[in-house]
């Protein structure tokens, strides 16, 4: 598995650079919705350069990535203002347990008995990561809800990149799926009747920080290591973003993190070494005939 080293350190560090979204959200002055926009408004300039350079045409397929991450965004950020943040959080990441099951179900994969006991294990973590701030209520339900229908939109996102990764380069893959997603979101944005522009340079900094650091380089190097490692395996491995997240806010916004998250974070990164073991290299569900149509590195 040599060959995969350099995705598996690019889908790692992808999910970390993720981890940082959260505190960029807390810190900028403009509303959530609002927020997710400009995460996509502000990559397009660059995304969209980078693709002009490219031979490749637009595909009807490279659509779908970018209708369903702004469905992903939209969702959990209205979740988050009904439920708790914990549980909008550990609701949005089942994604990995509806990747497989879609894997399973539609897609004709096979997942060893080892995987399945990693998902579990990893899954399992991200609920002790959480367990301090969870919460039940019928209140709660239409925002716990919405937390089920994110991890549903960000694992089609999820899919649906990795089967546009099968015949596009990584950069058009982000600059569709940015465009689309800023197109959806700046309606929605303006219409929740947020804080919708930033009002100081700081603000502008931090929303830069969102586009440049968690998306074009977090989802960019996720969107990266697709075309290169098995998509169930990658779906639990970002799971590693609730543990990133819930550290950098222990770090920068001395949020606590205590003997439980701890805990968490080992059995989620434990799960994913089970994963690790379990899974090849290679995407299970990948067609051979189709992987290398157009070359896309």
């Amino acid at each position: 598995m040599a060959h995969s080293r350099w995705p598996l350190l690019g889908l790692v560090l992808g999910a970390l650079c993720i981890g940082l979204a959260p505190i960029f959200v807390r810190l900028t002055e403009v509303g959530p919705t609002a927020a997710a926009f400009w995460r996509l408004a502000l990559a397009c300039p660059l995304l969209l350069l980078a693709w002009s350079q490219r031979p490749e045409r637009p595909a009807w397929s490279l659509l779908w990535p970018g209708l369903l991450f702004a469905g992903d965004l939209a969702v959990w950020h209205q979740s988050i203002h009904i439920t708790t943040v914990a549980n909008a959080t550990l609701l949005a990441n089942l994604q990995p347990a509806i990747v497989a099951a879609i894997s399973v179900l539609f897609l004709g994969v096979r997942l060893t008995r080892g995987f399945v006991l990693g998902l579990g294990l990893a899954m399992s973590g991200a609920v002790i990561l959480m367990a301090d701030s969870l919460s039940v209520s019928m209140d709660q339900l239409s925002g716990d809800l919405l937390g089920v229908l994110t991890a549903s939109f960000y694992a089609g996102y999820i899919l649906t990149v990795a089967a546009a990764r099968r015949g596009h380069h990584v950069v058009s893959v982000m600059a569709a799926a940015t465009l689309v997603g800023a197109t959806v979101l700046a309606p929605i944005a303006w219409a929740s009747g947020e804080t919708f522009w930033p009002v100081s340079a700081r603000d502008w900094l931090i929303l830069a920080g969102l586009a440049g650091v968690s998306h074009i380089l977090g989802q960019g190097l996720i969107a990266w290591s697709l075309r290169h490692l098995s998509t169930q395996f990658s779906s639990v491995s970002l799971l590693i973003q609730p543990v990133a997240a819930a550290g950098f806010a222990w770090l920068l916004l001395a949020e606590p993190f205590g003997p439980w998250q701890a805990a968490g974070g080992a059995v989620v990164l434990a799960g994913i070494l089970i994963c690790r073991q379990s899974t090849p290299s290679r995407d299970a569900d990948l067609n051979p005939t189709t992987a290398s149509a157009r070359g896309a590195p």
